[in-house]
């Protein structure tokens, strides 16, 4: 993404912001690998796919303590905690992506963090504790581990691996058999097609070449707002998708497709146009 519309103070803002969120991440890490595969006791929050635990909140509570003691200036959107604070720097959270991953003890799930002011994304952190990945991104570039993520470009569709979380049990319950005729597609179309469970952690590996395409539906702005920037500043693109017209920020549009460097992938964009398109036309959203 150009930074040519940030200033100076801008592009340092965000360096800092990026440190910030850094450190949150890695003093909420020990705690979650800590308890991976330790017999770690879950609830359900909305149903049996939709996990929480007490780790979720504790985590949660480590970041929203640093972020709000190291910046003032802040206002955190936690996915556990709701909205706390009136700054001008809003942090969107997500303390476990992938939930479901870590409860049931498979290293796909990270720490999500990042910063926006006047709803316009700064700095991301998408941290992998497991496999001790550190997926950073201010306004000038992208990192892992502190260097710059530049991935080749992308292979041609027949050669791309994709990853997604559609369709969901709740998405089926939406689009019916719509949703398994989609995901059939791809499983044409592309050379692998993965499950995996955590947006972010998907949307960081894009950022860094090991993922061509993730793609989702129905979800939150801390599902996907640190992997979006980290997208976007290792040069790939993230389209965003709504049910209606409303002007909001990309990463508060419910539904996206994350593409790598150079890739273009008709199965992926053609699928999520015709979910949309028949969700609109039933009044999905509205």
């Amino acid at each position: 993404m150009s930074t040519e519309n940030f200033s100076p103070a801008d592009i340092a803002l965000a360096s800092r912001l990026r440190l910030i969120a850094l450190e949150a991440a890695r003093l909420a890490a020990p705690v979650l690998r800590e308890a991976f595969r330790n017999d770690v006791q879950r609830e359900n929050k909305t149903n049996a796919h939709d996990l929480v635990t007490a780790f979720d909140r504790h985590s949660e509570e480590i970041i929203r303590t640093h972020l709000t003691g190291a910046e003032p200036d802040s206002r955190v959107l936690g996915e556990e905690g709701g909205t706390t604070g009136d700054g001008s720097i809003q942090w969107i959270v997500d303390p476990i992506d992938g939930t479901s991953n870590f409860t049931h003890g498979i290293a796909f799930f990270c720490i999500s963090i990042a910063a926006a002011r006047d709803g316009e994304l700064l700095a991301g952190v998408v941290l992998d504790p497991i496999a001790g990945h550190e997926f950073t991104a201010d306004a000038e570039h992208a990192y892992l581990n502190g260097e710059v993520l530049a991935p080749a470009p992308r292979p041609d569709q027949s050669h791309a691996n994709l990853m997604t979380d559609y369709p969901s049990a709740e998405a089926l319950a939406v689009d019916g058999p719509l949703g398994l005729t989609e995901f059939g597609s791809w499983v044409t179309a592309f050379a692998t097609v993965r499950r995996k469970v955590s947006a972010a952690l998907a949307l960081a590996h894009v950022a860094a070449g090991w993922c061509d395409v993730t793609l989702g539906l129905d979800t939150k702005p801390w599902d996907i707002a640190a992997g979006a920037l980290l997208v976007r500043r290792a040069g790939g693109r993230y389209l965003a998708y709504r049910y209606d017209d409303k002007q909001l920020p990309d990463h508060a549009a419910p539904c996206f497709i994350a593409l790598g460097p150079g890739a273009d992938y008709p199965a992926a964009t053609a699928s999520v146009e015709r979910i949309i398109s028949a969700r609109r036309a039933a009044g999905f959203g509205g």
